[in-house]
């Protein structure tokens, strides 16, 4: 017993020893990683089964978890018990909050005090302005999530016990769907995600609240406290930004859905579901109250456009972000009028942001076609039902044609690693991955380059 002790204790001074010796790009992508690999191996445990489920399945859904996305390739309510539906709760739970989130906030609470290294990684994890502190980040974090989600499942309990469902199930229920769509997962214990729930005004007003609420961000959240409580005078440009591109976003969306979308053409719910869909594209929830698959060309492009945008960073939606798309937008300005700022709503954008927006953007938008392009050599579909899911995976949102249970091992695999990049994000992933120790000894020579 005490040799066994012994072999933890070096291997957790050991793994110590590792992160700080590594970037925080990289500390994030192994933590992530850690966190799927001990999903995938307590998913496979035959205990937390109804029926056999394959372990390329079970590393699928606890990435899928992990990564908030919500695509699987099996029925969750039928193919793991509640122990399994549980541990499953709990990884998308981790990783919509963030898997440094709970730690610092443990050390807030008892020494109130954070590592330099903390700072670190929470600095690579989430991206914020330099009016919000770390510490009141994460505060506003555990706080905000802990009361958006025990509202949620008192809401969700009220709404499925009035459509009859039985007391202990609608408890469980009402908790596992506030948590999914606070986090903007998108896994839910119905097959039909809430297809059946089309018509219901209330259900459909629970998911929304809380998706947007959770896509919105942390940023937002922290900045309205400040501003309710007078440590700030004015709401910052982020915040506007964000708020500002959301609800246009969603607002032409929706638009473009109720009068464009043959399938919702003369049903009783048309606003409702045009709404919905537009809703849970752009804030990556994943759920779904009309078949996406039996979508139109035009609104299917539509909604690959929302899910590519996604919402807020250092929010739980995925996406490249609307503040990517905002720098992108005033690249383009500047340009189009000959400034020599780059410019938007008469604020100058800092070209640090600008270079890390442009980056994403590219590195973003070629991951998307890389993949799509991939996938065409080992799946059989349509090249939009293969780009809707490559779309779907990096942004982690989750809605599907209904394609990915059906496809290949080799477009399972990519569409894991999809997943996980979504989740660390792309320019996280291509940090850590191309991790180098800087030289000062790179001769530099200047030249120029017609574009």
């Amino acid at each position: 017993m005490k040799k066994h002790t012994n072999r933890i204790d070096k291997l957790v001074r050991w793994y110590k020893k590792f992160q700080v010796s590594k970037s925080p790009q990289m500390n994030l992508v192994w933590g992530f990683f850690l966190y799927t690999v001990i999903g995938f191996g307590l998913l496979s445990l035959p205990i937390f089964h109804k029926t056999s489920v394959g372990l390329l399945d079970n590393l699928f859904i606890s990435t899928s978890a992990i990564s908030t996305t919500g695509l699987v390739t099996v029925s969750v309510y039928d193919s793991y018990n509640f122990f399994g539906q549980f541990i499953i709760m709990a990884l998308f739970q981790i990783g919509g909050i963030g898997y440094m989130t709970l730690t610092t906030y443990y050390l807030l609470f008892t020494t109130r005090n954070i590592s330099a290294w903390h700072n670190k990684i929470l600095g690579a994890e989430f991206t914020m302005p330099k009016t919000i502190k770390i510490r009141d980040f994460i505060k506003s974090v555990v706080v905000f999530t802990t009361v958006m989600e025990v509202l949620g499942a008192i809401c969700f309990y009220i709404a499925f016990r009035q459509t009859g469902m039985e007391a202990l199930k609608a408890i469980w229920f009402s908790v596992f769907h506030s948590v999914s769509a606070f986090c903007t997962a998108g896994f839910g214990l119905f097959n039909d995600s809430f297809e059946g729930y089309n018509d219901n005004v209330f259900i459909n007003t629970v998911i929304s609240v809380l998706a947007i609420a959770g896509s919105l961000g942390f940023i937002v959240i922290t900045d309205i406290w400040y501003r309710i409580t007078g440590r700030s005078q004015k709401l910052s440009f982020t915040t506007k930004i964000i708020t500002y591109g959301f609800l246009l976003l969603l607002g032409l969306g929706t638009l473009l859905v109720y009068f464009a979308e043959p399938s919702v053409q003369g049903s009783e719910s048309k606003l409702t579901e045009s709404f919905f869909q537009a809703m849970t594209a752009m804030t990556t929830v994943g759920f779904n109250t009309i078949p996406t698959g039996g979508l139109s060309l035009p609104i299917l492009l539509s909604v690959i456009f929302l899910m590519y945008i996604g919402a807020s960073p250092s929010g739980t939606a995925g996406g490249m972000k609307i503040t990517t798309l905002t720098a992108m937008i005033s690249v383009l300005k500047s340009r189009l009028f000959g400034q020599r700022q780059i410019t938007f709503f008469k604020r100058t954008i800092p070209f640090e942001r600008l270079y890390v927006a442009t980056s994403t953007f590219i590195l973003y938008t070629s991951i998307i076609f890389l993949f799509t392009f991939l996938l065409t050599f080992t799946e059989a579909f349509e090249l939009r039902q293969i780009l809707f899911e490559v779309a779907s995976s990096l942004g982690t949102v989750g809605l599907s044609t209904g394609i990915t249970g059906e496809l290949s091992q080799w477009g399972k695999l990519m569409v894991i690693v999809l997943m996980f990049i979504g989740r660390v994000g792309v320019l996280t992933f291509g940090f850590a991955l191309l991790e180098r120790k800087s030289s000062n000894s790179i001769e530099v020579i200047k030249d120029d380059l017609a574009v």
